[in-house]
Formats: structure tokens, sequence, C-alpha cells
């Protein structure tokens, strides 16, 4: 039996073999050391090719024996001398290697917990920005809402930018002509009050007025002295308390406002982004389904303004024909809250009809009543025309998402709530409902 037959001559040849690959590595490296300057490039000399040749950027050095101690294992001895073997012969940095296995339990369980984490970590974010993000929200639905009557006016030649100017000096003037009418009565009756406080304060002490009679009998007076002496500090902190959080609506509003206008001057733009993260096969059938539920929104915003606009000018028009105090206050009052589907204009409704009883309690009834007829009417005859060919969303989905909205995000909620239905309706009946018919 010859010698490499046996287990130690296979041993043998492995370490030849082993000793033989830095041989060949010195080798490679002499011979590209004879490319250095200085050596002799005649014709009896072998010139490298251009592949040979290494260049500034593909230079790479290649592990040397000295790299590791003498000490080291002989796996990694073999492993250093395999490096620089495959260095000599790719002349670079080798080979790929092959793929990670994706079926392998080490990398879905990373992946896994990879996925549960960035989810975690979503929904802290979405927690922690859940009012911001509800601001943002809002400013879009307005910029979205007012895009029609922008687009209306781009058509007939105005440039967008002043267009959204247009749109913006309106929208600002409806709310200026609110607060100045707003702030007459109130500084008005403020200053009533203030000049007629010490005659009630002299009709508390008169035992013979009405007012004397009710403190004799609730002890009024000591009982506001006992609160101011014991819950004074408390009643300051609530005062401030109040007037922090109207500072914080009035910049809140104020940045929603500025919002909607950025939103509202780079829609198109906005639009394209969001489109182009569609991908290219899928991109035609969401711009169609993106725009229509667009038009959408637009059309209910829209439509909600005209009908507020008839429920105000209404509300004007019976409290000057009735003598009803503070007709444009009101009247703008009742504009407002009508944007609020459903409750809005019965609230207002019911604030006018109190504001009635000044005058007498026939007018009172009256305007009652004519709330509660506005009301039908608003309901089976304007909106219908004003809003079905835009909305079509059914009475029982309108009821549904308007208590869900409410409960969910309270006023905001209930403006939003019927678009977000609308929308609902068009993905189930363009894409939901064809593919369960075609399963």
């Amino acid at each position: 039996m010859n010698s490499g037959d046996t287990p130690s001559g296979g041993l043998r040849d492995g370490r030849v073999a082993t000793q033989a690959r830095p041989q060949a590595a010195e080798e490679i490296g002499t011979h590209r050391d004879d490319t250095s300057p200085g050596h002799d490039t005649s014709p009896g000399h072998d010139i490298p090719t251009g592949h040979d040749i290494p260049t500034d950027d593909d230079t790479q050095v290649a592990p040397d024996e000295s790299s590791v101690g003498a000490d080291a294992p002989p796996k990694v001895r073999e492993a250093v001398e395999a490096a620089a073997a495959e260095a000599a012969e790719t002349g670079g940095l080798g080979r790929l290697g092959r793929p990670v296995n994706r079926r392998s339990p080490f990398f879905i369980g990373m992946t896994a917990t990879a996925g549960v984490a960035i989810t975690y970590g979503l929904v802290e974010l979405l927690l922690k920005a859940r009012g911001v993000l509800i601001l943002i929200g809002l400013a879009l639905f307005i910029a979205v809402g007012l895009e029609p009557a922008v687009a209306s006016l781009t058509r007939r030649g105005l440039r967008r930018w002043a267009a959204v100017l247009a749109v913006v000096v309106g929208a600002v003037g409806i709310v200026g002509a609110f607060i100045g009418s707003a702030i007459p009565p109130l500084a008005a009756q403020t200053t009533a009050l203030i000049h007629e406080f010490p005659h009630y304060m002299h009709q508390l002490q008169n035992h013979n007025s009405q007012l004397g009679r009710l403190n004799d009998r609730f002890h009024i007076q000591q009982r506001v002295t006992s609160l101011l002496s014991t819950k004074g500090a408390s009643l300051v902190g609530g005062v401030i308390g109040a007037g922090a959080m109207v500072l914080s609506a009035v910049g809140t509003t104020f940045t929603v406002m500025i919002m909607s206008i950025y939103f509202l001057a780079s829609l198109p733009t906005i639009k394209l982004f969001a489109y182009r993260l569609i991908p290219h096969s899928r991109r035609p059938r969401v711009i169609l389904l993106g725009d229509e539920i667009l038009a959408k929104v637009g059309g209910y915003v829209l439509g909600n303004i005209l009908t507020s606009v008839v429920a105000g000018l209404g509300t004007f028009l019976w409290m000057l024909a009735f003598g009803i105090p503070y007709p444009l206050l009101l009247g703008l009052l009742v504009a407002i809250l009508d944007l609020i589907p459903i409750i809005g204009s019965t609230v207002g409704g019911a604030i006018v009809s109190l504001v009635a009883l000044t005058v007498s309690l026939p007018v009172a009834i009256a305007t009652l009543c004519f709330y509660i007829g506005y009301r039908l009417a608003e309901d089976y005859l304007l909106v219908p025309r004003v809003m079905g060919h835009t909305v079509r969303v059914p009475a029982v989905a309108t009821l549904v998402s308007l208590l869900i909205g409410g409960a969910l995000l309270g006023i905001i909620g209930a403006l939003i709530a019927i678009p977000v239905a609308a929308a609902i309706q068009l993905l189930l009946n363009e894409v939901t409902f064809p593919r369960l018919d075609s399963s």
C-alpha cells in the first residue's frame, strides 16, 4: 500500500497543499513587484496587462501571515492563507459569498422581532403625536374642502397663488365679521354690568326688592362672601386656567389656519407626491379613486358651507322681523354652528330661542317653531339637493359615522365623519365588493 493511501499520507498531502499556498501567493506577489518603477520592461520580460495593473481605487492589501501571531490556531492561519490566495486570484476583496438564507430560523426570528419592535415604536409615536396629527389632518381636510373654489378661480384665468389668496381673504373676512359683530355687544354688556353693579348691591340690601327677598331666603351675599374667602385661590386659579385655555384655543386655531393655507397652496404637489408612492402598475387606478375621494370631500365642504349660509341668513332675517337683539352676531353664530352636522343647527336654534325670551314668550315659541321647521326643510330638501350628488351616503351610515367620529375625535370627528364614510363607501363599491364577487 502506497504511503499516499494511508491516513498519515493524506495528512502529509494536506500539509504540503497548505504550505504551497503561501508560496504561490509569494510568487504572485513577486510577479507584481516586477511591475514596480525601475523594473526592466524590455521585450524579454513579461508586461502585465491592463487587468493586472491595479489602480488607486482597486489596490487592496492582501492578508499576510505576519498579521496573525505564531500561536494562532491552525484554522485561523488556514483562513488567512486562503484569503491571501483569493485576494491574489481576484485582485480585490474576493468573490461574493452565498446570500443569507431567508428561511433559516435565525433570520425569521430576527425579522419577526424587528417587525414587532418597529410596530411598537410607530404606535408609541402615533400616540405621543396624536394631538399634532389631528391638527395636521384637520388642516389638510380644510385645504381639500377649499380646493374646488380655488380650482374654479384658476379655470377662470387666475394664477393659483391669486386664487388661494382670494379664498383665504374671503374666509378671513367671514371670521373677522363674526368677531367684529361679537365684540361691541360684549363690550356694551360688560360696561352696563359694571355700571349697574352698585345698584345690584343696593338691591340685595333692600328687603322690599326682588333681589333682597331672594337674598333673605337663600343667603346669597353670605354664600358669595364665604366662597370668596375660603376658595378664593382656587377661583383665581380657575380663571387663570380658563384664560390659558382660551389662549391655547386661539393658538391652535391660528396654527390650523396657517397649515391650511400652506396645504391649499401646495395641494397639487402633495397629490403628485402621494401618487408617486404607489407602484406604477396600480397608479392610474389609485389616481382615479383618489381624485374621486377628494372631489367628494370638496363637494361636502362647499355644500356644508352653503347650507350654513342659508341657516345664518334665515336667522338674521327672522330676528330683524321680530326685533330680537343681536341679529348679526347670532346669525353668524348659527351659520358657524350649522357646519357641525345634525346637532349644529339644533344648538344654534336653542340659543336664539333663549335670547328671544328677552322679547316675549310668544316670540320665543315662534322662534323655536321656526327652527324646527327649518331643520326639517334642511334635512329633507336642502341637504339632498346640495350634497346628494357628491357624497351619496345613506342616512343610517351618516348617523353611525357621526356617532363614531364624535366619540373618537369630538367636534373634529363629527366634521370629517361624513366625508370619511363617503370615501369608505367608494372603496367598498369599487375595490372590495368586486373582488369578493369574483372570488
